[in-house]
């Protein structure tokens, strides 16, 4: 089985690939540049890509995306040690097969990799509910209810992140100016802020937005 792992950090895909080829049968191929890989997806054939979600110049996500317009039957795990939670909807468009933290012990990663190259979803129990739904439920401090986000605030905050101005965040969404004056406002009431800064701050510290730049 030819697995492609995907990391900046040297040390962690030296490790991983140390622990993944400890199984028969698997050989992996590492590489740290996020820049090198489409060609290496076009000139070999590999049974499961592992990428991380954080990485310099393209996240998980994008190059999820670009790989797959060489190689539309990819099959991406994200291989991350953050919270998925929180981009789950934006990584499941963006077309990745499954999901495995690297906390995972040795066995659980192998048998995510078989699993996967077999064409099965893997999904962690805790965002299998998330599989249908429109709203995104944030925990709030202890003693207070969470925050519940649509997925339309969510849409309206990853342009927001992305330092777009009302008019084109109107074009993108497809809505008016004048809704989406609306939905900014009751964005920023339910997060209780009063600018574009706080509201994308608040979204970080809450863990709707990660809170390393994911956007260009």
């Amino acid at each position: 089985m030819e697995i492609l792992l995907v990391d900046d950090h040297r040390s962690v895909v030296e490790g991983t690939k140390m622990l993944i080829e400890s199984e028969p049968g698997m050989n992996v191929t590492i590489e740290t540049d996020v820049y090198l890989v489409p060609d290496l997806v076009r000139l070999k054939k590999f049974d499961v890509i592992l990428l991380d979600l954080y990485m310099p110049n393209m996240n998980g996500a994008d190059l999820t995306r670009k790989l797959l317009e060489y190689v539309p039957d990819a099959v991406v795990l994200i291989y991350s040690g953050f919270e998925i939670a929180p981009h789950f909807n934006l990584l499941m468009e963006s077309g990745v097969s499954g999901f495995i933290a690297k906390t995972s012990t040795r066995e659980q990663l192998i048998q995510a990799i078989r699993c996967a190259a077999r064409k099965e979803a893997i999904v962690p129990m805790s965002l299998l509910r998330q599989l249908r739904r429109r709203e995104i439920v944030v925990s709030g401090e202890p003693g207070r209810e969470g925050t519940t986000i649509t997925q339309e605030e969510d849409k309206l905050l990853r342009e927001l992140a992305k330092g777009k101005s009302n008019k084109d965040i109107s074009k993108t969404l497809m809505i008016s100016q004048r809704s989406l004056e609306y939905g900014l406002t009751e964005l920023f009431q339910k997060l209780q802020v009063n600018s574009r800064v706080e509201v994308i701050k608040k979204a970080k510290q809450l863990g709707i937005l990660p809170t390393e730049d994911l956007y260009p």
